[in-house]
């Protein structure tokens, strides 16, 4: 028996790159021209499951695709897709379910591929490189085309050298084109270069393939929300690997290994600290429970499956189960945790092994649990910050504050909302936390990677012993509100709290926190992501009449300056043949001045976000 979905978005299985990358190739070319426009007809197809595990999809009339992911609920093998139609298996409803559904994560080889050595966790490389010290450094042409690396060790082999010249290729066609114009040929294409680096045994460079192209998706996704920074990061780490590699780096780092769970040696005594909706594309939704452990490291408890905000919202008081433990998200993040055999992915994430075994145990004050951390570096997954503020005035969707050391006021920052769907609470708390100016309150939130003076809180709570107004927060919310659900009311304000009169009316308010003179470089990073080569070469056909350039120089950004105009030439410049054709494509060149551009503004960036908030 066969059953609709009840989500509004396909949920299908997610699908090995090679079988996207294969059925991709298999099409004639006038299949692929229509590839594009038959996956956004599936964002409106039901999707069906039946009893053995298969989904069914109806592409037409007489076409019916089948997907069996078996077991692992992962398509692994071309032969778990079918179709009924008569061109199968090399149809456009076939290829088209594939293309659409989301990319399996990068798992241990299958028998008979190569297995890297595992990277080391502690100092691997990061997402968007090291700072521009240790890598590209030039400003006004191609990259080097070697860096300095923080280890050796054996050289690259020719095979590997091949891989992430491949992969190289695919990600600056990418770059080049503009993340609006990538669809699910030039996507199959990455997936293909993907898969071949996964052979070479190149997995850390697989790794960034196959998350360009989770987030190249997303950002087709009318439902998911603007993340350029997150598409930037992803193409500057895989450009940046794949640039080292295919010069032959011997940094063992680069290769990186199959990260596994692992099971600590003791047992995990963990604190709950917050809960945090999640949104994700393709119509999914619900929450993490964060928690603290005594060595001040960050779990997690997920819960995230179909059902988009909707289910976001109501999950933050579903239950929640580990093995034969059972308890509530809410309950959860207010008390503690006891795990013996734990089972802990990479990113922190509490498994539901086989052997596990939770205990429920008493909490801790919010205070007592939270370690005040700094924002990590490029592209490192940022742990959540802690800091005392003071309420200056609302500020559109957010609000101002000044950041507090004590009594000791400091530097003008931004609250913006973690999450804007109107079924989470994120703005409406704001929004009344910004009509009390003079509260100080204790903010737990995430720094914007793209803003340093912008944090995205998701728990708020009372500041004790100043003597200053705060927060009255019930007894059973354990001295802490979570913004994406506990709803911030009168009773929880002093008393005579009124609306907060214009910034421009507030004594002593400072202006809100200008943005550097290097959000000009990040807009142009930003631009040619999305925009592609002819958007990044605008710049260079105004004569930068904005003074963007000059901006950055006054500001004390050389540099910058350098890479900003170096980057709209190099975009502009196109050669052609004596008929004014173009002549050839100097695509490395071009993904190149952009890379060196993309590392400098990471490095600079995270240098500026360390000053800002470890000063």
């Amino acid at each position: 028996m066969t059953r609709p979905r009840p989500d509004t978005a396909p949920a299908l299985p997610p699908v090995a790159p090679e079988v996207v990358a294969a059925a991709v190739e298999s099409l004639t070319t006038r299949l692929r021209g229509r590839l594009d426009a038959a996956v956004a007809a599936l964002a409106a197809t039901p999707v069906g499951t039946a009893d053995d595990g298969t989904y069914g999809i109806q592409c037409g009339v007489d076409a019916r695709v089948t997907l069996n992911p078996g077991p692992s609920g992962t398509i692994t093998t071309p032969d778990q897709a079918r179709c009924t139609c008569l061109l199968s298996p090399r149809c456009l409803h076939r290829t088209a379910v594939l293309a659409a559904a989301p990319v399996a994560e990068a798992g241990p080889p299958a028998a008979g591929e190569p297995a890297a050595a595992p990277a080391r966790s502690a100092d691997r490389a990061t997402a968007t490189g090291p700072a521009p010290s240790t890598a590209l450094t030039s400003s006004t042409g191609p990259a080097p085309s070697t860096a300095r690396t923080s280890s050796t060790g054996p050289a690259p082999s020719a095979g590997q050298v091949r891989a992430a010249a491949d992969l190289w290729t695919a990600g600056a066609t990418v770059l080049a084109a503009g993340v609006t114009a990538v669809g699910a040929v030039q996507r199959a294409e990455v997936l293909r270069a993907a898969h071949t680096a996964r052979l070479a045994g190149l997995h850390r460079a697989e790794e960034a393939a196959l998350d360009v192209v989770r987030r190249v998706r997303a950002a087709h996704d009318p439902d998911s929300p603007r993340r350029t920074g997150e598409v930037v990061a992803a193409l500057r780490e895989l450009l940046l690997v794949t640039h080292r590699l295919r010069a032959a780096d011997p940094d063992p780092e680069l290769i990186g290994g199959v990260r596994h769970p692992h099971r600590p040696d003791r047992p995990l005594r963990l604190y709950g600290v917050c809960r945090e909706p999640v949104v994700e594309p393709g119509g999914r939704g619900g929450v993490v429970t964060r928690l603290v452990g005594d060595d001040g490291r960050w779990y997690a408890l997920r819960d995230v499956r179909p059902g988009g905000a909707g289910r976001a919202r109501r999950a933050g008081t579903a239950h929640v189960a580990l093995r034969s433990f059972l308890s509530d998200h809410e309950r959860l993040s207010r008390a503690g945790l006891v795990v013996t055999g734990a089972v802990v992915a990479p990113d922190g994430s509490l498994l539901a092994e086989p052997g596990v075994r939770a205990t429920f145990a008493a909490g801790r004050p919010w205070t007592d649990v939270v370690p005040a951390t700094a924002p990590a570096g490029p592209g490192q997954a940022p742990s959540p910050t802690v800091c005392t503020v003071e309420i200056l005035a609302a500020d559109g969707e957010g609000v101002l504050v000044r950041a507090l050391t004590g009594d000791t006021p400091g530097p003008v920052l931004r609250l913006a909302p973690a999450h804007r769907h109107p079924a989470l609470a994120h703005t409406a708390n704001l929004r009344r936390l910004g009509a009390c100016p003079g509260l100080r309150v204790r903010v737990l939130g995430r720094v914007d990677p793209e803003r340093a003076t912008t944090l995205r809180p998701l728990a708020v709570g009372p500041v004790s012993g100043s003597g200053a107004p705060t927060l009255a927060l019930p007894e059973e919310w354990r001295g802490r509100a979570d913004l994406g659900y506990d709803r911030l009311r009168d009773d929880h304000f002093p008393s005579g709290a009124a609306p907060c009169p214009p910034p421009s009316l507030l004594p002593g308010t400072a202006a809100r926190p200008a943005d550097p003179p290097l959000r000009h470089l990040r807009d142009l990073v930003e631009l040619a992501v999305t925009g592609g080569r002819r958007a990044a070469a605008e710049p260079a056909r105004t004569g930068d009449r904005d003074g963007r350039a000059a901006a950055l120089r006054r500001g004390g950004f050389a540099t910058g300056a350098d890479l900003f105009a170096a980057l709209g030439a190099v975009a502009a410049r196109r050669s052609r043949d004596a008929f004014g054709r173009l002549a050839g494509d100097d695509q490395d060149h071009y993904a190149a001045q952009w890379l060196a551009t993309a590392v400098y503004l990471a490095g600079t960036e995270a240098a500026l976000g360390r000053a800002l908030w470890q000063g």
